[in-house]
């Protein structure tokens, strides 16, 4: 069952959201050549907190229940999603996606923002844009009396046609009193398929791209996602809410347009 958040709920919603934005305001500028991702994860943690948030997914288990050891998910390059924390230090050249969730006052947040390293190579750059353009035409078709799959046919349509591909086993979903609510949000489908859109919703919508094939292996270490065939990969994702008109994106800043 899909819930549908009243105005109490989404107000709760969108602060932890806020915070969610705030947070990626914060750590944009230290994400530079010699810095590891264990300190970033450290600062993350320590800028929720100090907003009166906790970090969401610190000790979230996966299905074979084993806890995420990380405050943030910190995925380089070839990571898809999920990329622990730890002692690497980044590199000129390399792309991260940040995943950053947050819980306040029992609702959560959750968003995702694809970084350079100094300088990369065009493939990543256009890999970034069309990533990035990709969820706003997926935000887009978020409209109430439009199907699920609109969000996801825009996304996968765009994706596509820049010669990219959207991982497939992977998904957005909704979000509200815990983290991973229904309905599950593909990045790819048929525009007329899905359950209808319906004023309230909150969903997470997380376009998730190779610049390679589709295909993607799971780690043994039960978290770390990366491409089939080793190419770089980017992250994108807001929480929105679904209204009588165009969709609140509660992720973003107001300055940020």
């Amino acid at each position: 069952m899909i819930n549908i958040k009243g105005l109490a709920e989404i107000a709760r919603i969108r602060e932890s959201a806020r915070i969610v934005a705030l947070t990626f305001q914060y750590i944009e500028p230290l994400v530079v050549p010699g810095i590891t991702t264990e300190e970033l994860d450290r600062r993350i943690a320590a800028f929720i907190v100090s907003h009166g948030g906790r970090p969401a997914f610190k000790g979230i288990m996966n299905s074979a229940g084993v806890p995420f050891p990380g405050n943030s998910c910190t995925s380089i390059d070839e990571e898809v999603v999920h990329g622990i924390p730890d002692g690497r230090v980044l590199e000129a050249g390399q792309i991260i996606g940040l995943d950053i969730g947050v819980e306040k006052d029992g609702y959560y947040g959750d968003g995702a923002q694809t970084y350079k390293v100094g300088a990369v190579d065009p493939l990543k750059e256009r890999l970034m844009r069309v990533t990035r353009e990709a969820l706003e035409l997926g935000i887009r078709e978020a409209r109430a009396g439009n199907r699920l799959g609109a969000i996801s046919h825009a996304v996968q349509a765009h994706v596509e046609a820049a010669g990219f591909n959207a991982v497939r086993e992977l998904v957005g979903h909704g979000i509200g009193k815990a983290l991973h609510e229904p309905p599950q949000v593909p990045n790819y489908g048929k525009a007329d398929h899905g359950p209808v859109l319906k004023p309230g919703m909150a969903l997470a919508i997380e376009p998730m791209v190779n610049a390679g094939g589709s295909a993607v292996n799971f780690l043994p270490d039960g978290w770390r996602v990366v491409t089939a065939d080793g190419s770089p990969s980017a992250h994108y994702e807001h929480t929105i809410v679904i209204t009588n008109s165009d969709p609140e994106v509660l992720t973003r800043l107001p300055e940020d347009g």
